[in-house]
């Protein structure tokens, strides 16, 4: 007789919503979590503690190797000397925890890219095995359980949906976002509301939004965003039927003659080596270790990795290709009545435009995907926005003229930002592999990411950033910026376990059961097979909604009913 029904790994946006709807059934679930359990009131607004130094690792203990082209070589660091840092939340709840909760579903045209655009030189561009009618139910689901708050406006791009509105009106919103509507109108483009995973009124046991301004990067203190934890964990362990170990380190997933999982090894608090065993296995651990479990998992049946017969574990590997920009919006150019208004702080923005999600422009070249533009407040932390202004056009700036300088940044206009998101495309060369000789604390392999960026992805940038800063200047801004960059976002990965239906170019069928492992699941970005031009949170979300109902029918009719 198995430990559990099923053991999740990862209790993020991947995880929880497997373990809400199975131990709402009745099931028995273990969730192993390698950090620890945090409650609302452990989440300050502390921008010196950040969420780098209390809730995820210590480099020195948990380091990737980075992979960066150079020339035609690639130069290899790790990431505890390169300034980059993958991991965004090692808790309970995952990354989740501390998302800004920009919250728009894929469209239609996300799940045939190849079909409706045709094959891009140098990228791996495949047409997902759903569409988005399968998901769509799922999406509807996370707006009610989760918790998002919107208003659903009519626009050339708008998806199709089940529900008339959101559950939930949107939160309260900033000023300036009737100036950016203004700007909009002028130009013939289509502002619209951006939904966002946060409560704007008490609900589902959770308080609403406080306004503080700290939001993206900070954990929520009153419950109000839909974290994983917030959400769905405290609801999972409040049926009875689902047990979080914390502080649990899976070592390897262990399989029998025949291949099938047997149990998974794993570190507890006190660094002794337990096992746990269950009927079905699920792997959410974020798209990078999640990959690093499965190649690290070998065994007879597996010489190369679990169901990585075919070598397509940690290929593919996503990230979130865009663009980026800003403008001021000087005191000065408004009455005093105006100034009052946009000097509010804490409310949010929340606007975007979806008019370029796919771009069909003469000038720019063929008709391909193009993406999103969101608009958002300049992050308030006010000691990283300081530090920034001692580098001058002339060097170092100190004495009155930095006094001048910070004086001007912090009360002589509000600032706007963009933030544009397009496809990143799958290559070859974009993957997570295992590192040789690098080991975490535990002794267990570290992950090497390699990374290189299409140029697909920086042209579809450029063009968002730019229809980006015509709006800001229509509205008056100054100092209007906007670029694309190669950088990916540490944040935002997927892929390396892609989904679909052929084995040899997949990992996963289109339930996201592993094509070669019976009773193994992953539920996490990994199995985007490409990202869309959006962040990936609410698509992770309801996808794992979507694998859970499966996994309800294989396990059998629901034991209990749970309300």
């Amino acid at each position: 007789m198995n430990d559990f029904d099923v053991c999740i790994i990862g209790s993020g946006a991947g995880a929880a919503p497997v373990a809400y709807e199975l131990s709402k059934a009745g099931y028995s679930v273990v969730v192993l979590e390698k950090g620890r359990w945090f409650k609302d009131e452990d989440f300050t607004k502390d921008e010196l503690l950040g969420i780098r130094e209390k809730f995820t690792p210590d480099l020195r203990d948990e380091q990737h190797i980075l992979e960066l082209p150079r020339g035609d070589n690639w130069r290899t660091k790790p990431t505890l000397h390169s300034g980059w840092n993958f991991w965004n939340g090692s808790l309970v709840g995952g990354s989740s925890n501390f998302m800004s909760g920009f919250f728009h579903r894929l469209k239609p045209v996300d799940f045939y890219q190849l079909s409706e655009f045709g094959e891009i030189e140098g990228a791996n561009v495949v047409d997902w095995p759903i569409s988005y009618a399968d998901l769509e139910p799922y999406y509807d689901k996370v707006e009610k359980v989760i918790g998002v708050s919107g208003r659903v406006v009519e626009h050339p791009f708008q998806e199709p949906r089940s529900s008339k509105d959101f559950p939930f009106p949107p939160t309260q919103e900033h000023p300036i976002a009737k100036h950016i509507d203004k700007a909009c109108n002028t130009l013939g483009y289509h502002a619209i509301p951006m939904p966002r995973a946060i409560l704007s009124r008490p609900a589902l046991d959770r308080h609403s939004c406080s306004y503080n301004g700290y939001c993206g990067s900070y954990g929520c203190s009153t419950g109000a965003k839909g974290s994983a934890r917030a959400a769905l964990i405290d609801q999972a362990v409040a049926t009875g039927n689902c047990e979080v170990r914390t502080e649990s380190m899976v070592k390897k997933i262990s399989t029998n003659a025949q291949g099938k999982i047997t149990s998974v090894d794993y570190f507890d608090k006190q660094g002794e080596l337990q096992q746990v065993d269950a009927k079905i296995y699920v792997v959410a651990c974020q798209a990078i270790e999640t990959s690093r479990l499965l190649l690290n998992s070998t065994g007879a049946k597996h010489p190369n990795g679990l169901g990585n017969d075919n070598g397509q574990i940690g290929k593919n590997l996503l990230f979130a290709g865009g663009g980026s920009g800003s403008g001021r919006l000087a005191y000065d150019n408004y009455s005093a009545a105006e100034q009052l208004e946009l000097k509010q702080f804490g409310t949010f923005i929340n606007r975007s435009i979806q008019d370029w999600y796919v771009i069909d422009d003469k000038d720019y070249g063929e008709r391909q995907k193009g993406g999103t533009v969101d608009f958002v407040h300049l992050h308030p932390n006010p000691i990283a926005r300081a530090s920034r202004q001692v580098q001058g056009e002339k060097g170092l700036v100190w004495g009155k003229p930095l006094k001048q300088k910070l004086k001007a940044h912090f009360t002589g206009g509000k600032y706007i930002k963009l933030e544009c998101f397009c496809d990143w495309m799958p290559t070859d060369n974009t993957q997570a592999s295992i590192a040789s000789g690098l080991k975490d604390k535990w002794g267990i392999p570290s992950a090497k990411v390699r990374i290189d960026v299409h140029l697909h992805n920086l042209q579809a940038g450029w063009y968002l950033a730019d229809k980006g800063a015509t709006v800001l200047k229509q509205m008056g801004a100054e100092n209007v910026v906007a670029f694309a960059s190669g950088a990916p976002p540490t944040n935002l990965v997927a892929g390396g376990c892609r989904f679909g239906d052929d084995p040899k170019t997949s990992v996963l069928d289109k339930n996201c059961r592993s094509h070669q492992v019976e009773n193994l699941y992953v539920t996490d970005g990994s199995f985007m097979p490409t990202g869309g031009s959006v962040p990936y949170t609410w698509t992770i979300y309801a996808n794992a909604f979507r694998v859970a109902d499966h996994l309800l029918k294989e396990l059998g009719k629901p034991m209990t009913a749970i309300v």
